[in-house]
């Protein structure tokens, strides 16, 4: 294959820089880290990290990492509450400055995650894309993506995964920057943290028909 061919960034550089910037992100805010994990164990106790599987690359399977947002309240039958009730302030506080996903940082210096790239989702998600939008499993899943800075969770999901396979096709240096400058950007405006009226972001539930 003529080297004219081959995406340069995407094969060779995107990888490097991604290492290089989580680690140096890491250093850096070290002391945050340290302050929100304190935080987390005093008000929402342990564990002080939510954990959960989700697919990645090729859709392989990895366990993805955040600061726990919830308790673990449970109603008198102990059946978990709802999420709008498990959120507390704090963990709200967490959510909408994205503090929470610091430590997916860790996600990405291991290779399971990029700092730009479509979102990881649910591995229940897996059963109801369309082939189309299962194409946002061809690059490893982002810290953000081009529809974070499209709108976050205010956006339908077929906008999302349309923005996902956009970002597929258009994996670049100049994209991929632009994306980290406007996401810095929507984190201090707090800007599509959640739909309206809901804690958390609504399940997808699969296409009606195919977009």
């Amino acid at each position: 294959m003529s080297m004219l061919k081959i995406p340069i960034y995407r094969t060779y550089l995107k990888r490097p820089m991604d290492l290089i910037l989580s680690l140096l992100a890491i250093i850096v805010l070290s002391p945050v880290f340290l302050v929100i994990a304190i935080l987390v164990k005093t008000k929402l106790g342990s564990p002080i990290l939510f954990k959960q599987e989700r697919p990645g690359l090729q859709e392989e399977i990895f366990w993805m990492y955040k600061f726990r947002t919830m308790t673990d309240a449970r109603d008198e039958k102990g059946n978990v509450l709802p999420d709008y009730q498990r959120l507390t302030r704090f963990g709200s506080l967490l959510r909408a400055t994205s503090l929470d996903e610091l430590p997916e940082l860790f996600n990405i210096v291991k290779g399971d995650m990029s700092l730009i790239g479509p979102r990881p989702l649910l591995v229940q998600y897996l059963p109801l894309y369309n082939q189309q939008q299962r194409r946002r499993h061809e690059v490893r899943p982002g810290l953000s993506g081009l529809a974070q800075v499209n709108g976050r969770n205010a956006i339908s999901w077929q906008e999302k995964f349309r923005l996902d396979v956009e970002y597929v096709d258009h994996v670049c240096f100049a994209l991929d920057w632009k994306i980290i400058i406007t996401t810095i950007k929507s984190v201090f405006l707090k800007e599509g943290i959640h739909q309206e009226e809901q804690a958390t972001v609504q399940y997808f539930a699969g296409n009606s028909e195919d977009v």
